[in-house]
């Protein structure tokens, strides 16, 4: 079994652990050792036999364990230093999206991973699914016609728990240093990497003309509240439109819009719908391929990696054109409804839903689409 370190055991790094119980079950991979600034309790790690080493000493732990692989899901500023200190002790790397916080930072992993000549590959779960290149198959084989645009919602419940779960939680910068956790570049940054996957456009050269519209309802400095549009190097029209302030969680999608129909693709749940006037709609569901298992096939030789650094330049375009952008605008508390249940608030913008979904139907932005709070208002002097 291939050894593996994993770096960030709390937060999101719970599902690391119960994804890698699954891979020690099956035999391909066995937990080696965890490093943490914090120790993590014995009953996080229970089931994990023998018990992992334990270090904040990422390095000095490879070294020690001699592990293959190690997974990063530490906060945003720290992927790029981690990733390189990982591949130059010779492991390979499943390296939690996004990737980086700067596209600077980006092209240091890109070329460390390079000149290591070892594996890095970016955990955006949905580039694993097979439903990506069915629809890419659909678009080639003219099933909508010519593609005008790739529209994609999103619209999730967030309360202030979400936001208070990390100290860089919610914000641009810490202590000076960039780390953009907004909608569009963390919870939806899929919606944005899978738009673009779809159009075949990824590379660094592949986007360009980036409009953004950032907003925050949550006493936050990132956004909660976003869309963005861009045309890709092949002239497609691509929009994201995305809330954490919605009433309910729905499941995010991106419609593909032809001349002759239009394909959704509700990326968390592998489903393509094929939609053409006079026919039946087709809906089929795909496989998807875990991203730590296709890494550990690829270290045996076994398999081609599904999604190294290259496939995530584009997306990276885009962070850095959110990191760049001017602080998202507030939402006056007059445009929401705010609540507070079990010391926890929920911010609720009215219609958001209806909105980001006409946004992913008519390529539109929130200012475009008649948002009250998408147009500066007049404060009484």
């Amino acid at each position: 079994m291939t050894g593996v370190i994993l770096v960030g055991a709390h937060g999101h790094g719970r599902w690391h652990l119960d994804n890698l119980r699954r891979a020690a079950a099956a035999g391909t991979a066995r937990l080696a050792g965890v490093c943490d600034l914090r120790p993590v309790d014995e009953a996080a790690l229970a089931g994990f036999d023998p018990a992992p080493e334990q270090s904040p000493d990422l390095p000095a732990l490879i070294d020690r364990t001699g592990a293959e692989v190690v997974i990063v899901a530490t906060p945003i500023p720290t992927h790029a230093e981690l990733t390189l200190a990982a591949v130059a002790r010779g492991a390979h790397v499943l390296l939690e999206k996004p990737p980086a916080a700067t596209y600077a930072d980006f092209e240091r992993i890109a070329a460390g991973v390079r000149d290591a000549g070892r594996a890095c590959q970016i955990g955006f779960q949905s580039l694993g699914s097979a439903a990506i290149p069915a629809v890419c198959t659909l678009i080639a084989d003219g099933a909508v016609g010519r593609v005008r645009g790739i529209g994609a919602a999103g619209a999730w419940l967030r309360t202030s728990a979400y936001f208070a779960r990390a100290p860089w939680a919610g914000r641009r910068r810490a202590g000076g240093t960039d780390v953009v956790d907004g909608a569009l570049t963390n919870p939806f940054a899929h919606a944005v990497a899978t738009a673009l996957a779809v159009d075949g456009s990824e590379g660094p050269g592949d986007v360009a003309g980036i409009e953004l519209e950032l907003f925050h309802a949550f006493p936050i400095e990132s956004d909660d509240t976003s869309c963005l549009r861009l045309r890709t190097a092949r002239g497609t029209v691509v929009t994201v439109a995305a809330t954490l302030c919605a009433p309910k969680r729905t499941e995010p999608y991106l419609i593909v819009h032809g001349e002759k129909g239009r394909i959704a693709l509700t990326y968390t749940r592998d489903e393509v719908r094929l939609e053409r006037p006079g026919r039946d709609p087709i809906v089929s569901v795909h496989p998807r391929t875990d991203l730590l298992d296709n890494l550990l096939a690829h270290v045996r030789g076994d398999a081609e990696l599904l999604v190294p650094p290259e496939r995530t330049a584009a997306f990276m375009r885009v962070l850095d054109a959110v990191r760049t952008a001017p602080d998202p605008l507030p939402i006056p508390d007059g445009r929401q409804r705010v609540t507070t249940a079990d010391g926890q608030q929920r911010r609720e913008l009215p219609g958001v839903e209806a909105l980001v979904a006409a946004s992913a139907e008519r390529l539109a932005l929130f200012s475009e689409l008649g948002a009250p709070w998408a147009v500066r208002e007049e404060v009484p002097g």
